[in-house]
């Protein structure tokens, strides 16, 4: 038996989908094939929060996953986090976590899961579309460009090389598309987007035999 744990953001947690997000796609896949393979058993949990960073997702990942945590169930620590950390603070002229306190972070977070896991997983980043990010209709002090995206998901996959853990990346597969359309404000992708981070996230996990 398996209980996947998916730690992140808005995103994460599934905002602008009618289906619930890319995690809530991947449970249902999974218990469809709970229900139809006798020798699978595997259970997702979305641990998404809106406007969460990496510092927000520190302070409650431990309890979190202590909670969680069953005898006899493999358990896997997935992490989608850190567009909110690229975040472009106009006021401040910085970024809402600094890059070298966000690798910090995520060296931190990579820690405390190897505690209950030795199968951990970063979801990359999603870019964005500028002409609706720069800045955010809710709030014209912050901004999200694509530019501080991608160096905020490079960190993250230099970080889990270095760590010899698992990277799925997403910026990249959806900039060969025409990813405007998968987004619903700019910034959140819509239901197309979240099914295509789903099948990414999906295809990777049977590939590397984690379900």
């Amino acid at each position: 038996m398996t209980q996947i744990l998916i730690f992140g953001d808005s995103i994460t947690y599934g905002a602008w989908d009618k289906e619930g997000g890319w995690v809530q796609r991947l449970r249902r896949f999974l218990d469809e094939k709970n229900l139809t393979s006798p020798d699978f058993y595997c259970v997702v949990y979305n641990l998404g929060i809106s406007g969460d960073t990496s510092e927000d997702l520190l302070e409650r990942f431990e309890f979190e996953t202590k909670q969680r945590l069953k005898e006899h169930k493999e358990t896997i620590v997935a992490f989608a986090i850190g567009i909110n950390d690229s975040q472009f603070v106009h006021s401040e002229g910085n970024h809402r976590v600094p890059i070298k306190k966000f690798k910090n972070n995520l060296q931190e977070l990579i820690k405390l899961a190897q505690k209950f896991s030795l199968k951990i997983i970063f979801v990359g980043l999603t870019p964005v579309d500028e002409e609706k990010t720069t800045p955010i209709p809710w709030n014209s002090d912050k901004f999200y460009k694509n530019e501080y995206i991608e160096k905020y998901n490079q960190v993250i996959k230099k970080v889990c090389e270095e760590n010899k853990i698992y990277f799925i990346e997403i910026f990249k597969k959806f900039e060969a598309t025409g990813y405007q359309e998968l987004l619903e404000d700019g910034l959140h992708p819509n239901s197309k987007g979240h099914k295509r981070i789903f099948e990414i996230v999906k295809d990777f996990l049977i590939k590397n035999n984690l379900i």
